[in-house]
């Protein structure tokens, strides 16, 4: 008989049974089966993807919280702690041509993703960003972690706000004090003299004590002191010797200017393209970034004052010419909280308005007690 003629008999009733028994588990394996190859492809494709590829502003090139904790994290370390899901580089906020009063508005459009942005370099864009490192507010290192808790959650809404910025992380460098080319015993000495600042509130607190301020970008201070521009320079005690201070200038004060707080934080479109995943690897790293950066900065205050000094617990470079520590006197301290609530925050309101009077109110009067008076 041609197959064609071949006729399918009916299924006998045992096997329609046994059919409706195996289906259902015949269905669910089948889905199984799918999901598992499909889970299968989907590792594979994992699996040869690429890494996401950061471009990162970093710090200030040359001095340590760049060279020594920046710069290693971005280049490997986000790739060890993502498994090779993310590779990142990095170059200073000082190299390439960048402004450091631009970043802000630079990450606002996108023109840089990951970047860092100095508070008192960026407060003429909105002076309340700088409420934390405003000169002569925090004399240590723990003084400065409470101004820092306190103002964070406010900072944070700042900068979405007002220039789409995702802040990551909150930055500080060693204490910000005073070098001079010829000797001094403290602020009443600084009468006449120019100095170097790097911010609107060190200039007003200069000019307060008699002094000629002159802003500066930190890569002039070291020709400026050596050629006669300014007789003295407010910078970091490490910083300041890691460029060469000791070789143009005889004193160092003690006394904490400002910190150079600085904020690391994402353009927020770019920011929340990311997989959930890897925004969360960068919030930890970030988080772990910071507290180095914090913890190195708190050692590397005394140990820039040893190394100015030309004491033998410097490890740092090859030796430079010792220099006078001059510390803070009561009188320079009796001083510091004359000048924050009688010229420092004055002013600063003056600049800022009532948004920075409210702010003082809300989150920092409490930890410093002072209150806000009319410039």
């Amino acid at each position: 008989m041609p197959p064609t003629d071949i006729v399918a008999k009916p299924a006998s009733k045992p096997y329609k049974a046994m059919r409706r028994l195996f289906e259902p588990r015949r269905k669910a394996f089948s889905f199984l089966a799918l999901a598992f190859l499909m889970s299968c492809a989907a590792h594979a494709r994992a699996d040869t993807q690429e890494p996401i590829r950061l471009q990162i502003v970093g710090g200030l090139a040359g001095v340590t919280q760049y060279t020594k904790i920046e710069q290693p994290f971005w280049q490997s370390g986000i790739e060890a702690l993502s498994d090779g899901k993310i590779s990142a580089s990095i170059r200073p906020l000082n190299g390439g041509g960048l402004r450091s009063q631009e970043i802000l508005q630079l990450m606002r459009l996108g023109v840089v993703t990951f970047g860092t942005a100095i508070l008192s370099d960026v407060e003429g864009e909105a002076p309340e960003l700088n409420a934390v490192d405003l000169p002569a507010l925090n004399p240590d290192v723990a003084t400065l972690r409470k101004s820092v808790d306190a103002f964070r959650g406010h900072l944070r809404d700042l900068l979405r706000d007002r220039f789409d910025v995702e802040l990551l992380g909150v930055y500080v460098y060693p204490a910000q004090v005073l070098f001079c080319a010829k000797p001094f015993k403290g602020f009443d000495d600084l009468s006449g003299r120019k100095v170097r600042t790097s911010s609107v509130g060190q200039s007003e607190m200069m000019a307060a004590l008699g002094a000629v301020p002159t802003i500066l970008p930190f890569t002039q201070i070291t020709a400026a002191l050596r050629d006669g521009i300014v007789d003295c320079a407010i910078t970091g005690t490490l910083s300041g010797y890691e460029i060469g201070l000791p070789e143009v200038s005889t004193a160092v004060h003690t006394f904490a200017i400002s910190w150079g707080v600085s904020i690391f934080g994402a353009n927020e479109a770019y920011w929340n393209s990311l997989p959930a995943d890897v925004r969360e690897i960068i919030r930890h790293g970030v988080s772990q970034l910071e507290e180095n950066i914090w913890s190195q900065a708190q050692a590397d205050t005394e140990l820039g004052l040893a190394c100015d000094a030309g004491k033998a617990s410097c490890p740092t470079g090859k030796p430079r010419r010792p220099m006078t520590v001059v510390p803070t006197s009561a009188a320079d301290q009796a001083r510091r909280r004359r000048l924050l609530t009688d010229v420092v925050l004055p002013h600063w309101f003056a600049r800022c308005g009532q948004d920075c009077v409210a702010s003082w109110d809300k989150y920092l009067k409490p930890i410093h007690d002072i209150e806000a008076k009319a410039p």
